[in-house]
């Protein structure tokens, strides 16, 4: 017989979100439950009895975090009445990621991603795979031909180039110089994108 977890409380959504952005200022490598709880006006055991165990809130903030990337994503596709190309996209992906105020995300994002390579047995379990194949989903409903071999190669190569960037921008805060890389790295498409913008991503 299969259960279905409950519906959080609203006091455990406010103690995730509050321990969400805590964790963009600290981190989660060295999470301690004590002063976590102390900067969020809550207590250990509280935070035990909701989350499970530290394992289990450190899952919960990974999910929020992912929450976050999907909700981007998901923002991406709707702004075009059709597929636009990759072009488009890891343009407006890269806009996104090199925005001053997600550096904090972006390097949560960064030690999830290690964290779960290092540490695949823990809270940190498939976080690195499952954003892989968020990305390269988006890239595939939005490319021509995407069922090709040629097509999957592309799409990957334009999200190691993102990553790529994205890791490059976060240790030397160079936007200029690795903005002009991305871009010039970025695939061309070969015809221009059949539909325009509705709105930009903030």
């Amino acid at each position: 017989m299969t259960t279905t977890k409950p519906a959080p409380s609203a006091r455990e959504t406010e103690l995730l979100e509050l321990a969400y952005a805590y964790s963009l200022t600290h981190g989660l490598a060295d999470l301690s439950l004590r002063p976590l709880a102390t900067a969020i006006g809550s207590s250990p055991r509280v935070l035990l009895f909701l989350f499970g165990s530290k394992d289990g809130l450190i899952r919960a903030l990974l999910t929020r975090a992912r929450s976050d990337e999907l909700v981007l994503l998901q923002k991406i596709t709707s702004q075009y009445a059709e597929p636009p190309g990759l072009e488009v996209v890891a343009r407006e992906l890269w806009t996104w990621l090199a925005a001053e105020e997600r550096r904090p995300l972006m390097k949560l994002w960064v030690e999830a991603y290690g964290r779960s390579l290092v540490a695949p047995d823990g809270p940190w379990s498939d976080f690195a795979r499952s954003t892989v194949e968020d990305w390269l989903d988006l890239f595939k409903s939005v490319q021509p031909g995407k069922d090709t071999k040629a097509a999957q190669a592309r799409r990957t190569g334009v999200l190691a180039v993102l990553r790529g960037g994205l890791l490059d921008l976060l240790a030397t805060d160079d936007t200029a110089r690795v903005t002009a890389a991305v871009l010039r790295a970025l695939p061309v498409d070969n015809s221009p994108a059949k539909s325009t913008p509705a709105d930009r991503l903030s």
